[in-house]
């Protein structure tokens, strides 16, 4: 297990280190380069010029990259002109947002989706898989942008129950202190996410009912419900280990629709933001985040698997 997990982390390191080049060559293809990019159309030659020896740009190709490393070994990941913010204050600032936000919708989720696949699998070819099936089907296939606006259009604007806007804050305490306003961006990820998690876990389970320890539970005598939640749900829970560990990156980067529909001051809605002015420094250094993001989430998934499931052994 120790010699795959060190493998595992040498390949993550590779991986990092691929995507830390792809960002440096997409910053050095900017248009009008990195230097008229950032400081926009109306910028002199003077100013470009100073820009240029200021931040390096001048120098070989190589050593640009090395002090690119350098910056984001020492965790500076750029300045934002637009926002006139380090790239780190503003992802202090926002990430712990969206982690609430997209945290509470996947913990929703989980408690819905593990029951509702394991009913499924149990009742298979049952009225209620298929009424299950369908619903999943269609909040599968619901466009998040819809979805959250046809939620907005019942909740709030009909029925009046609930705000049409995200809390809006620059803390997770003002966002928490307007808890009405979490419903409907919660409910928007959840929706989804339960119809995608729902039919990995029926699936799941319906190829582990059929396993000789099954069988041998039940020929043991045990009662249903204790071969479901003693056997059949820990084996069953491998593909979800996998969505959760891939959803990282969502976790850090944030829900960019949801967040952009719902004004919901995350990660999301300032990336969404950060698009529509150019602001490339922050798109470039969320992006070194995310896939950072991505790998950690995969070797946490594959660690995950040998503590869920004891049959797992990594040669």
């Amino acid at each position: 297990m120790a010699a795959y997990l060190a493998r595992r982390v040498v390949q993550a390191l590779f991986v990092v280190l691929g995507v830390t080049i792809i960002v440096f060559i997409l910053l050095q293809l900017l248009p009008g380069g990195p230097a008229r990019a950032l400081l926009g159309p109306r910028a002199t030659g003077l100013q470009l010029h100073e820009f240029i020896v200021a931040n390096g740009y001048n120098k070989p190709v190589w050593q640009q990259y090395a002090d690119y490393i350098d910056h984001l070994v020492h965790g500076n990941l750029g300045y934002s002109y637009h926002y006139n913010q380090t790239v780190n204050s503003l992802l202090a600032q926002d990430l712990p947002k969206s982690v609430l936000l997209v945290g509470l919708s996947y913990v929703v989720s989980l408690l819905i989706a593990i029951p509702v696949g394991i009913l499924q699998a149990v009742r298979r070819n049952k009225p209620v898989d298929y009424a299950l099936t369908g619903v999943s089907f269609v909040g599968y296939s619901m466009p998040v942008f819809w979805l959250g606006i046809l939620l907005v259009l019942i909740f709030a604007v009909n029925l009046h129950l609930l705000p049409p806007e995200a809390p809006q804050g620059t803390s997770i305490g003002a966002v928490l202190s307007q808890p009405a306003g979490l419903i409907l961006p919660v409910a928007t990820l959840a929706i989804v996410t339960v119809a995608q998690f729902s039919r990995f876990m029926r699936s799941s389970a319906i190829e582990n009912l059929v396993q000789d320890y099954i069988r041998t539970a039940r020929s043991n005598g045990l009662s249903e419900l204790a071969i479901l939640f003693r056997h059949l749900l820990r084996n069953s829970l491998i593909p979800i280990i996998t969505l959760i560990g891939l959803s990282l990156p969502a976790v850090l980067s944030g829900a960019v629709i949801t967040e952009s529909v719902f004004n919901y001051p995350g990660m999301g809605l300032l990336l969404w933001n950060s698009a529509t002015v150019r602001d490339y420094p922050v798109l470039l250094g969320f992006t070194v985040v995310v896939g950072v993001a991505t790998v950690a989430g995969s070797l946490l998934a594959d660690v995950l698997y040998a503590v869920v499931d004891p049959r797992v052994r990594y040669s």
